[in-house]
């Protein structure tokens, strides 16, 4: 068995790196991630990639703040502290409204960065790692597992025939820049 891990086709071109993916799923070969330097529109249907839950989470995180707000001037208005001035309520809802505002876009707004990191893996601090260090320069990539069942001189003919500038073999998992 080969050391080699990923097959990587490099594109020039947006649309032929499309074509590649055609062609691949065409031959029933699974991609392992495609890289590229720029937003392309439809590659998340066409990899079959399902729609990000991250707008459930970010209501989560502010309904929490929003809670935590209306204990906190809750404890403090009512329970803890209570003045009573003028003859108010000692809990006058419109009063509060901009605190429990604040409180929700804090909370959303923490908890959002916390679920992109854990969601990405990309915690502060860690070493950015790449398949193919041009991916974020000027090429599109495509990576194959290399560990299907499928011959590699047919991966390698099916992504030089869609238009690959050049086909490397990936014998380690990703590339650092350290």
């Amino acid at each position: 068995m080969s050391d080699i891990k990923y097959i990587l086709g490099s594109f020039g071109d947006p649309d032929e790196m499309m074509h590649g993916i055609e062609k691949l799923q065409e031959n029933n070969i699974s991609i392992f991630d495609v890289y590229t330097p720029m937003p392309i529109h439809g590659i998340e249907a066409k990899l079959g990639i399902k729609r990000s839950r991250i707008d459930i989470a970010a209501f989560c995180f502010g309904i929490t703040g929003t809670c935590a707000a209306f204990a906190l001037i809750y404890f403090c208005a009512v329970i803890d502290w209570k003045v009573n001035i003028g003859g108010k309520p000692s809990f006058a809802l419109p009063d509060f409204i901009p605190i429990m505002f604040e409180l929700t876009v804090l909370f959303c707004a923490f908890g959002m960065v916390l679920t992109y990191y854990a969601s990405t893996h990309l915690f502060p601090g860690r070493a950015p790692r790449v398949m193919d260090l041009r991916a974020t320069d000027d090429r599109f990539v495509i990576a194959v597992d290399a560990k299907d069942n499928v011959e590699h001189t047919v991966i390698d003919g099916l992504l030089k025939d869609a238009g690959a500038l050049e086909v490397k073999y990936n014998e380690r998992k990703y590339i650092s820049y350290e």
